[in-house]
């Protein structure tokens, strides 16, 4: 083995395991006994379920309401955003309008800016339209934000798709929306999974909106209610913060694997069809 390929083997295992080092130790930390993060050893002396237990059938902690809360909000929001946002960049890929240039021009702009500095005028904004503390509120937010994170990646990839599928339709009597249902969007499966994927981990995972926008025990997300529950004064639930953050986890890694199948089985028909 020559000394670049022992370099390029090395620091991919230095990376692995700086990735995968912090979300074993939590998983290890759920599993342990007691109530401290802290462990002289790695691997705990002796396992438990116990802060999975608690988590459920804790007086004080709603974790199933924040659950469903969370799964509530991410659903719609991909729903929603996938649609706006494969709508949106298909429209702007295919159809030369008036302003075109100038709307992808600004999308781009926005594109620079990172979404927390909207903070202050969507929280003003929302409390005029007296959404605050509303689910519905956070799924607009997310949906929004989706077509400005997604829209140059969807369009790019429309470009792709040969302007002759959709002629032929046309020709026999598809409208524009029937071309894009039927047509466009099953060719399309890579990116809709891609779309799909990003929006909801990002609803998912988001703690910054949801703690500016829910306030009621009943109505925050799983982020909201897990930092909250170890920000009270003189908390010891570390270790059931950390049963929660790895049933957080688990929804990703389940819809990742998922929809992975789907990410390259398209992308094997787009390499064998060119």
């Amino acid at each position: 083995m020559n000394l670049r390929l022992f370099s390029t083997y090395a620091i991919l295992t230095l990376l692995v395991i700086a990735a995968a080092y912090p979300a074993l130790w939590i998983v290890m930390s759920s599993l342990k006994v007691g109530d401290s993060l802290y462990s002289e050893t790695f691997i705990p002396r002796a396992f438990t379920l116990e802060h999975y237990q608690d988590l459920f059938n804790s007086n004080i902690h709603k974790y199933p309401i924040w659950f469903m809360n969370t799964l509530k909000i991410a659903v719609f929001s991909t729903i929603l955003g996938t649609f706006i946002t494969m709508l949106g960049s298909y429209a702007i890929s295919r159809f030369r309008f008036k302003g075109r240039k100038q709307t992808m021009m600004g999308l781009l702009i926005l594109n620079m800016f990172p979404g927390f500095m909207a903070m202050i005028s969507i929280f003003i904004l929302l409390s005029q339209i007296k959404m605050l503390d509303n689910h519905w509120a956070l799924v607009m937010v997310y949906s929004a934000g989706a077509l400005t994170m997604n829209f140059f990646v969807a369009k790019g990839f429309f470009d792709t798709i040969p302007r002759s599928l959709e002629e032929a339709a046309r020709m026999d009597g598809a409208d524009h929306m029937t071309v894009f249902m039927k047509i466009i969007l099953p060719l399309s499966k890579p990116m809709l999974t891609y779309i799909s994927l990003m929006i909801f981990t990002g609803a998912w995972v988001d703690f910054i909106f949801a703690k500016l926008i829910l306030v009621s025990q009943d109505k925050i997300t799983l982020a909201v209610g897990l930092y909250d529950m170890v920000n009270q004064r003189n908390s010891t639930e570390f270790t059931m913060f950390a049963a929660g953050a790895v049933l957080l986890a688990i929804p990703i890694i389940v819809i990742f694997f998922w929809l992975q199948r789907f990410l390259v089985e398209g992308l094997t028909a787009g390499a064998n069809k060119g």
